[in-house]
């Protein structure tokens, strides 16, 4: 749309193939930039000033402070090339400048004395031209441009700056769209390496050299003892879980079931290898079900609870492990108890270095994949019993 503030006197245009010069090289030159700022110093110096021209201030919008900033200038008030000293701003709803912006409808003045919205710059200029840039129905930016003498700029001259400025949004869109396409890029990789190397950490913790040598050790001794059944038993255990590990490093979700079997061995083989100090039991789930979860979670926090356990050398440690599966979701509850300690330990285990990979996983998870896991606890201290109830409700991805 475009607005006329009064009648034009018939001034001498451009002639048409002058125009259409202009707008071919216009049109070529922009094929190799891929810098909005390259694209509006290119229209600037030398689009407009194919047009003949002697100003032009080419604006783009700062939405945090909603104001149209000097991008881009030809004439005097661009006095070094290709740098703008003490841009010139223009709050949107201010001035010519800001009401198109406002509007995103185009202007033409003939007589800019006797139009009270225009703000002067370095000198007055009685004529004024002003069209919007504009993107997906929203002004991005302004060219405006200015002359010294009244009835300058014609209706014609009005039409080859919208046609000009279309050119322009057409090219910032695309340049804006790649640029938003490199940067999810960019983002991406870095969150896909940071899961992988929070991954690469979980696995560690849960191979890690204590675990498998104590564990070997257990295996070990049931050998020499003679005990032969329990060897066995266990070294099968083990090499289950191994396995489990290096078949499902590289996923990032696992089946409920399997999960299941992965935590049985893994707490049987913790047990023996703090030779009985705490309990477990797992409640069997008594309907069919069938779930996906995500990978390399559970685990690490029984981890951190049975460590926490065995440093602060609870008493009594027992654990009571309940799943429900619904259609969405596998809540994991946990209530583990332990008699009353007499006094606080002070010792601070590595494994706490653990937790925060783990929550930093499920931070990551919870942004990339949107999986919403949630985690709750409540402490439990009285007289007798120590303990908490931990919640952890993770996403059925089946």
């Amino acid at each position: 749309m475009v607005k006329i503030t009064k009648n034009s006197e018939r001034y001498p245009e451009t002639t048409d193939t002058k125009f259409s010069d202009v707008l071919m090289y216009f049109s070529e030159s922009l094929l190799g930039i891929d810098d909005e700022e390259e694209i509006l110093w290119d229209l600037a110096k030398n689009c407009i000033s194919k047009l003949g021209f002697v100003d032009c201030v080419v604006y783009l919008l700062d939405d945090i402070r909603n104001v149209m900033v000097q991008k881009a200038a030809y004439g005097p008030k661009n006095p070094k090339d290709f740098e703008i000293y003490e841009p010139v701003e223009r709050p949107v709803g201010t001035g010519i400048v800001g009401y198109v912006a406002q509007t995103g409808i185009a202007e033409l003045l003939h007589d800019t004395s006797k139009d009270e919205r225009y703000k002067m710059d370095d000198e007055f200029r009685l004529s004024e031209v002003c069209v919007p840039i504009i993107i997906d129905g929203k002004v991005i930016g302004i060219i405006d441009c200015e002359h010294p003498d009244k009835h300058f700029f014609s209706e014609h001259h009005l039409h080859m700056l919208l046609t000009i400025s279309s050119i322009c949004a057409i090219k910032i869109k695309g340049v804006r769209a790649q640029k938003k396409y490199i940067q999810q890029q960019e983002r991406s990789i870095e969150i896909q390496t940071q899961l992988v190397d929070l991954k690469l950490k979980a696995l560690s913790a849960q191979m890690n050299p204590h675990f498998v040598f104590n564990a070997l050790n257990a295996i070990q001794y049931f050998v020499s003892s003679g005990n032969k059944k329990l060897a066995l038993e266990y070294l099968s255990i083990f090499s289950k879980l191994i396995r489990f590990y290096l078949k499902n490093f590289e996923n990032d979700t696992v089946s409920f079931k399997d999960e299941m079997s992965m935590l049985n061995w893994y707490l049987k083989l913790q047990k023996l290898r703090y030779d009985q100090q705490f309990e477990f039991k797992i409640e069997e789930i008594k309907r069919p079900y069938y779930a996906v979860i995500p990978s390399f979670i559970i685990q690490t926090l029984f981890e951190n609870i049975i460590e926490h356990a065995v440093y602060n050398q609870h008493k009594n440690q027992v654990l009571f492990v309940h799943f429900e599966v619904t259609d969405t979701n596998v809540t994991l509850n946990i209530k583990y108890r332990h008699d009353t300690l007499k006094k606080d330990s002070n010792y601070k285990p590595e494994y706490r270095d653990n937790i925060i990979s783990w929550q930093d996983q499920i931070r990551l998870l919870n942004k990339v994949k949107d999986y919403n896991i949630e985690k709750h606890i409540t402490f439990v201290n009285n007289d007798t019993q120590q303990g908490g109830d931990i919640t952890l409700i993770l996403p059925n991805l089946s």
